[in-house]
């Protein structure tokens, strides 16, 4: 199989400390993932000065505090975006921040970002949809909160500009609960859709993105963090380095184990084909001429000799020579 793409989503993890979103392309890239992305935004343009938090971000952040002034404290300039954007560069490993606003998609278009990521919550954002088809760019859109046919709707706008779309099934809870997570839908969208699926993951630990590589998801994304401890909205529900360096490893040993579908016997267990079947023997002494019944035939191991499946064509068969007990018998 296709290697996996891996994106380990740093967000707004960084709190709106540049020095620490340069510590996360260094962790990321330790870590051996693909590409490591952030999130744009001008708060004004996101959201309005009435807009509520979500219950998880009201636990993790300050109570007194609006959306907009949450954003505030932990957005990144586009100016930030640009040094972290040739830091990434310097440093060897693909830079990806997903828009939330138009303005912040016309700034993206002037970096060389390999695709655009659009998250759950624009997915019925029809201006912000006709921005992104109309750059011709691949585009990965996430799907959480949707139906089929909100789907299909967004598909509509974005083939207007691009035909590279892959899809991400996605859960927009944090953290998912397991229950919800619903990792067979990936199997319904790609065929109902007939594009690749991926999987963006808000559960806690490393199983379910996992276990969505064996469902044939593409592209992997999971939210990462320094410390789980952080004072911010993701923090919580995001790993930390460690988990996330396991989860990349034990994604890489599913794709190697997962293979090419094709049964036949490996590499590895060919050698071991003689030793673990059987052959048909003689189960007593026998005569040259005597005539092999079930008196005085078995099968025991090793395998290299007349194989069980012949037992018929053995059977009533007489002796070419004389066996041994235990001897293999010959034809």
């Amino acid at each position: 199989m296709s290697k996996t793409l891996i994106i380990a989503e740093a967000g707004v993890n960084h709190n709106g400390n540049l020095s620490i979103a340069k510590e996360m392309v260094d962790i990321a890239l330790e870590c051996g993932v693909d590409i490591i992305k952030f999130q744009t935004a001008i708060p004004e343009k996101l959201v309005s000065k009435f807009a509520i938090k979500a219950d998880y971000q009201v636990v993790q952040t300050d109570i007194n505090e609006t959306q907009l002034e949450m954003i505030r404290k932990i957005s990144l300039t586009f100016s930030d975006f640009i040094e972290l954007d040739n830091y990434c560069n310097r440093r060897g490993i693909t830079f990806l921040s997903t828009p939330f606003d138009i303005p912040s998609i016309q700034f993206l278009k002037t970096l060389n970002m390999p695709f655009w990521k659009i998250p759950s919550g624009e997915i019925t954002n029809y201006p912000y949809l006709l921005e992104i088809a109309q750059t011709n760019n691949p585009i990965i859109l996430s799907t959480g909160m949707s139906h089929i046919y909100e789907i299909q709707d967004a598909l509509e706008v974005l083939k207007n500009g691009s035909s590279d779309i892959t899809l991400m099934h996605c859960n927009t809870e944090y953290p998912t609960p397991m229950e919800d997570v619903n990792l067979n839908a990936i199997i319904s969208m790609k065929n109902f859709f007939n594009l690749d699926v991926g999987y963006s993951d808000h559960t806690l630990g490393i199983e379910v993105p996992i276990a969505a590589v064996t469902l044939g998801a593409t592209v992997i994304e999971k939210h990462f963090t320094l410390c789980r401890q952080m004072n911010g909205p993701d923090h919580q529900s995001s790993l930390e380095p460690n988990e996330l360096k396991d989860m990349v490893t034990k994604i890489r040993n599913i794709e190697l184990a997962l293979g090419n579908g094709e049964k036949t016997p490996s590499k590895s267990e060919i050698g071991n084909i003689n030793i673990a079947r059987k052959s048909i023997i003689a189960s007593k002494k026998i005569q040259k001429g005597d005539k092999l019944t079930t008196d005085n035939i078995t099968t025991k191991r090793p395998g290299n000799g007349i194989s069980p499946m012949k037992w018929n064509e053995v059977i009533g068969s007489y002796a070419i020579k004389d066996f041994e007990e235990d001897e293999l018998i010959e034809l």
